[in-house]
């Protein structure tokens, strides 16, 4: 049975909501938090793999049990206890105290559900184990947050987690967070296990929404065909109706242009007054920092969802991407079309927008 539901992230900033004195030991204890996740995350996935590889282990003797299972439930069982609490156990007594259990919880179900999906690629040898990274983001879970409501004063959606109370910074928000956020203090969303990402002195939710589907009239019958092109970066046609969703000009020659402005501040680096070394002779670079890849990014969600209003409009419930892997070949085939065309970010977009309004995408 298909799902009624969908989840979605969106990446909101928080602040420390403390005076500036208190603010360092907060600040500490995040970085505390994601020390202790980035080891037990390295750990859990050694331990599984180990666990898993076992079975290679031609020296051992015939007496050896190689079951992974609890022994309680199995005798050729070779655990004390359930192949989740292993690990979970592991970590547990290894952190204890210095991080919440509720966190090392949900980091184990995570790195588990995750080495299950790729176990038969490690025993293949087609996959190394991941190795997980100092800045990993630090899980948290619905029960670490607590006291979620809207601060008038503050102009901010405000709540506790980890007992640390924080505050949002939406900015110029354009996009649909704020809404959200509005409709989890109604109770008309539910709110799922998140993460905390901390990025360059800065704080980042990770929140994971679960939404219920948009009801819209559909019908399966009507089919809608797309295609993704360099002259336009989408061509759909549905009820023979067409429609060409932006243009070459829009998006190709704005992109190239940024990357020229680019090249030119860097050129001129060399020329800039200094006295403060690097950071003054860069202060005009940093400022069009991932200037590029947002205006892509911005531009593609433009272009997905006037793609999936013209569905609804036509009423189609069946969306279907043609010739998608013969542009795809075509691209890597040709530099310049792979560096600046974005064709599967347009698509993975595309793809999580059609689900939410509940029209089947197929990619041909």
């Amino acid at each position: 049975m298909e799902k009624s539901t969908i989840t979605l992230t969106r990446k909101i900033q928080l602040l420390i909501d403390l005076p500036a004195n208190e603010k360092n030991e907060m600040w500490e204890k995040l970085y505390r938090y994601q020390n202790r996740c980035f080891r037990a995350a390295n750990l859990i996935a050694s331990h599984l793999y180990v666990q898993e590889m076992i079975k290679d282990f031609f020296y051992f003797t015939e007496e050896i049990q190689y079951k992974l299972a609890d022994v309680n439930k199995d005798e050729m069982g070779m655990f004390t206890r359930s192949k989740t609490s292993t690990t979970a156990r592991m970590v547990y007594d290894r952190f204890k105290g210095e991080i919440p259990t509720d966190i090392l919880g949900s980091l184990n179900n995570t790195i588990q559900s995750t080495f299950s999906k790729n176990k038969a690629d490690y025993w293949q040898g087609l996959r190394s184990l991941r190795n997980f990274k100092k800045d990993i983001p630090i899980p948290l879970p619905v029960k670490c947050i607590s006291k979620m409501r809207y601060d008038t004063e503050k102009k901010g959606f405000c709540f506790n987690m980890f007992a640390i109370p924080v505050k949002t910074y939406l900015g110029k928000d354009f996009s649909d967070k704020r809404l959200i956020m509005e409709r989890l203090l109604r109770e008309e969303i539910k709110l799922c296990t998140s993460q905390i990402q901390l990025k360059a002195g800065k704080i980042y939710w990770l929140a994971v929404f679960e939404f219920e589907k948009e009801e819209h009239i559909l019908k399966p019958e009507i089919i809608a065909e797309a295609s993704l092109s360099l002259e336009h970066p989408i061509v759909v046609k549905a009820n023979n109706v067409r429609m060409n969703i932006g243009s070459k000009e829009e998006f190709l020659y704005r992109r190239l242009a940024i990357q020229a402005s680019q090249k030119r501040i860097q050129s001129g680096i060399a020329f800039a007054r200094s006295g403060n070394g690097v950071k003054r002779k860069q202060k005009a670079l940093f400022k069009t920092e991932n200037l590029e890849s947002r205006y892509v990014s911005h531009r593609l969600h433009l272009y997905s969802r006037k793609l999936i209003d013209f569905c609804i409009q036509q009423q189609a419930g069946t969306l279907i991407l043609k010739n998608q892997e013969d542009k795809i070949g075509i691209a890597k085939e040709q530099e310049f079309v792979l560096r600046n065309w974005s064709y599967y970010e347009l698509q993975t977009k595309i793809k999580y927008k059609a689900e939410k309004a509940g029209i089947e995408l197929i990619i041909g």
